[in-house]
């Protein structure tokens, strides 16, 4: 198919705690907020890159689905607490100097420092306060 004109909008990553998200992806990662939308003791958080305004991340509360029972809500926190229910891959042109300047954040979780991988990448790998893995590769 062609002709088609696609980009990136937005990206959703789930939060458990507004001021830690704020904290991390605007405090550590530089990101400006864009959007900071408060509706019944919930608050999504939409964040990005400076540099590029066409593309964001909405930090989401997980709870704000009606369709979602408890015992799905129950799950989705655990999975949160574990690293494996929400996850976004960063780049960057130099790994190493991130890493360094992410690892000297207090707030910040390391999970991998960088390594190349054997498929030809090279990152690091860090969690967010509310538990999602941000893979953070090097592109030249």
């Amino acid at each position: 198919m062609t002709g088609m004109d696609i980009t990136l909008h937005a990206s959703f990553l789930p939060h458990n705690d507004p001021e830690a998200s704020l904290a991390f992806y605007r405090d550590v990662l530089g990101f400006e907020v864009r959007k900071d939308v408060g509706y019944a003791g919930m608050r999504w958080i939409t964040v990005g890159p400076a540099e590029q305004p066409g593309t964001s991340i909405v930090l989401t509360p997980p709870a704000a689905d009606p369709g979602i029972t408890d015992d799905e809500r129950q799950v989705i926190a655990e999975m949160m607490a574990k690293g494996t229910y929400g996850g976004i891959v960063l780049a960057t042109a130099d790994v190493e100097a991130t890493f360094e300047t992410l690892q000297g954040a207090d707030i910040v979780e390391v999970v991998q420092e960088p390594t190349d991988q054997p498929y030809g990448i090279r990152d690091c790998a860090v969690r967010d306060p509310a538990g999602n893995v941000i893979r953070i590769q090097q592109v030249k």
